[in-house]
Order: structure tokens, then sequence, then C-alpha cells
């Protein structure tokens, strides 16, 4: 489940950056890059688990679901991280 919840995180942000992609002033495309690399791990990790152990390719319990949720949270912190790193808006450190 947590592959689907990165996924769909992924495709949003994506989106999102796309169409401010003029102004990436709240690094989107930072984001968006965060969701994809992190999905693209989680799928090769979930393809090599199938292939050596097989099994379920998705797992769907409370457990990968509340997982999931979690590796976004943790993704929107960086993003958040890097954002005051930034400063677009100049509040932290104004220009005098």
């Amino acid at each position: 489940m947590w592959l689907l919840i990165l996924f769909f995180s992924a495709t949003i942000s994506t989106a999102l950056w796309y169409s401010k992609a003029e102004d990436d002033r709240y690094m989107l495309k930072f984001l968006s890059l965060i969701f994809w690399g992190a999905s693209v791990m989680v799928f090769i990790d979930h393809l090599m688990s199938y292939i050596t152990e097989g099994g379920e390719f998705i797992e769907v319990t409370i457990e990968s679901t509340i997982l999931g949720f979690v590796l976004v949270i943790t993704a929107l912190i960086i993003w958040e991280i890097a954002l005051l790193i930034k400063d677009p808006k100049q509040v932290i450190r104004k220009k005098i």
C-alpha cells in the first residue's frame, strides 16, 4: 500500500509543479523529485522481494498504509526544511 501512496503523492506533486513551472518559487520540483525517488526505490524493493520470495506484490495492511503516510510526512518535512533554508519570500532573512 505504501507504494501506491507514494506513487499517488508523486503524481499529485508533479501535477502541481507542472502547473506552476514558470515560477517554481516553492520548490515543488524538489518535492516531486523526492516523491519520485522514493517511489522508484520502493518499487524496486517490492520487485526484488517479489522475485526472490514470491507472495504479494502490493501489501494491503494497516501497517503498510501507516508506513505510506509516515513516508509522505517525512518527505514533506524534508521539503519544508529545504524551503526554510531557501526562504523564497525572504521572511527569515529580510533584505535591508
